[in-house]
């Protein structure tokens, strides 16, 4: 009877096939098979929608300035050195527009090529530390969480940033436990140094908070030696050191010591003061990563204080991803400053514990809990009825409009972005889809995460293809337009009253000859409004600040759209 229906049904024997041919696949074949699916996740519609002001056009910025000068040493913002970061992520900005030529896609490439690296780490140290089954729900979890995936399509530092300390980590628990000491410090240090040069001593702080609050937990029974702790210090120097050097030998002691000044005041000014505009309260990456890292955050709640049956390598890395965890989300809660990406470290140890806990549950040694599907079910319904409501807003922005204070929030939605109320739909399904596959846990819960993990796939790549051109229609596309109109012409442009570099990016700015235009260091604003400047001058700010622009009788105002105001010297 079995035989019949095996031969009755093609299905289910091609679905067998598959899994035998899985279990009994040669190892090099399984990492060829993650990185094909991670390339057709992150390599595809990059350049879907604009680089986003500050952060994408910052860096692509710089990359950009690299290859009109031909200078690679050095980053600058309008051809001034910029000290803020250090060249590593832009460095691979410029290899990648090499390829590809200068634009969006060829901004965000680098972060798509760590997501292919990311994924494939991911299931090397899972196995490592663990086992393959627990290394296969790492990856998954990590591709199908929301802000993860995200970052991976985006030109900002921090995927890169955090895959060198997560790295360093990693080496740090292969020197505890296997031997070959002295090649795992140098690879803790170096990979801990690239960070560095990727973004700046952040992580040497976290790295240094982390250790110490190990030591504590470990009552000071590291097993960790003097001599591989002055290992990893050098080796962690080694690279900034050496780039600060060869730079100062380029252009001089003074730049050298300029740099490190402005890079250092630069660095505690993040940690000790708020920015404009990103400021918030102290539960602010709590949120960020409740939110945000559905599915995987829900899962955190699932961990028991049981003693489990894990290996002592296996207990001691679970220990270190709970104090990175925990290091990085309470000290980014204390700096003043709240950015999103910010607590983006903390992706790595929240997904690897949330895959241990979907290890455990699809091995039927725990029970899903009720706080994990009630947060499971709050999450996901936010979400859902996020998704829900842009096209509601979108559609009944004239009934939102006048409850509204803010004059650039009313001008970006005056913005002319098509939406219709089938668009709804992808919320409800999405809603649907979450109910139906938390319903499934019950019955078989490996089937229902693994649908979970696939709608979530889908829902963010509609997100991404879909509804992010649409935001950004409202945010920025006006001011970009504008831009790029510029591109290829001998002029000034000009932000007033808020920060941008997206005219410098999107107009492909060359470097001016006219010495009047910088002023110690920076642009002669002034000079560019009142001065005898040398060729047509362009403007653009906020409708909130347009009326004392509107009144200098040199400026004429030649356009308003969606939130921006554009003049024209006269």
């Amino acid at each position: 009877m079995k035989a019949n229906f095996v031969r009755l049904s093609p299905v289910f024997r091609k679905l067998i096939l598959i899994r035998l041919q899985y279990r009994y696949m040669p190892k090099y074949l399984r990492y060829l098979l993650i990185a094909l699916g991670a390339a057709l996740l992150f390599f595809p519609f990059l350049g879907q929608v604009h680089l986003f002001d500050w952060d994408e056009i910052n860096f692509a910025e710089c990359a950009r300035e690299m290859i009109v000068t031909k200078d690679y040493l050095r980053a600058q913002i309008d051809f001034m050195p910029f000290w803020e970061k250090p060249p590593i992520f832009i460095w691979m900005q410029v290899l990648s527009m090499k390829l590809f030529g200068i634009g969006d896609y060829a901004a965000r490439f680098p972060n798509a090529f760590m997501g292919v690296a990311t994924l494939l780490t991911l299931y090397y140290v899972g196995k490592k530390v663990v086992n393959e089954k627990m290394a296969a729900w790492w990856v998954l979890l990590y591709a199908a969480t929301w802000l993860p995936h995200f970052y991976f399509k985006s030109g900002i530092i921090d995927p890169t940033f955090n895959f060198f300390i997560f790295l360093a980590f990693f080496q740090l628990h292969l020197l505890k436990f296997l031997g070959n000491k002295t090649r795992h410090a140098v690879l803790a240090g170096l990979f801990l140094g690239l960070a560095v040069l990727t973004k700046g001593p952040a992580a040497i702080i976290v790295a240094m908070l982390s250790f110490a609050v190990y030591l504590v937990v470990v009552k000071g029974k590291s097993q960790y030696t003097v001599k591989q702790m002055a290992i990893i210090a050098f080796c962690a120097a080694l690279p900034f050191v050496a780039w600060i050097a060869i730079a100062t030998a380029n252009y001089g002691l003074a730049y050298g010591k300029w740099f490190l000044t402005e890079f250092i005041s630069y660095q505690a000014r993040l940690f000790s003061t708020e920015d404009a505009d990103h400021g918030g309260p102290f539960v602010y990456h709590f949120i960020v990563l409740l939110i945000g890292c559905f599915p995987a955050s829900a899962f955190l709640f699932q961990y028991t204080r049981k003693p489990g049956s894990d290996a002592p390598h296996t207990r001691d890395f679970t220990r270190l991803m709970w104090i990175m965890f925990w290091v990085v989300l309470i000290l980014f809660s204390i700096v003043k400053t709240k950015i999103v990406h910010y607590s983006s470290l903390c992706y790595f140890p929240l997904t690897y514990l949330a895959a241990l806990q979907l290890h455990r549950l699809s091995n039927n040694a725990l029970l899903l809990k009720k706080r994990v599907k009630a947060i499971l079910y709050f999450t996901g319904s936010v979400l859902g009825v996020f998704i829900l409501a842009l096209p509601i807003v979108g559609l009944n922005k004239a009934k939102i409009i006048p409850l509204i204070d803010d004059p650039f929030a009313v001008g970006n939605l005056s913005a002319n972005v098509p939406w219709s109320y089938a668009e709804c739909l992808w919320g409800l399904l999405y809603i649907v889809g979450i109910v139906a596959a938390i319903l499934y846990m019950q019955r078989n819960f490996r089937k229902g995460m693994i649908a979970l993990c696939v709608l979530q796939l889908v829902i963010i790549q509609v997100t991404v293809l879909h509804f992010t051109p649409k935001i950004e229609g409202y945010s920025q596309r006006a001011a970009i337009t504008f831009f790029e109109g510029f591109e290829g012409q001998n002029v000034y442009i000009h932000s007033l009253g808020y920060k941008s570099y997206a005219y410098l990016f999107y107009a492909k700015k060359q470097p001016f000859a006219n010495a009047s235009y910088y002023n110690n260091g920076s642009i002669d604003e002034q000079w560019l409004l009142n001065g005898n400047v040398d060729k047509p001058t362009y403007f653009i700010c906020k409708v909130q600040d347009a009326r004392q622009y509107i009144a200098m009788p040199q400026l004429e105002k030649i356009n308003e759209l969606n939130g921006f105001v554009f003049f024209k010297r006269r």
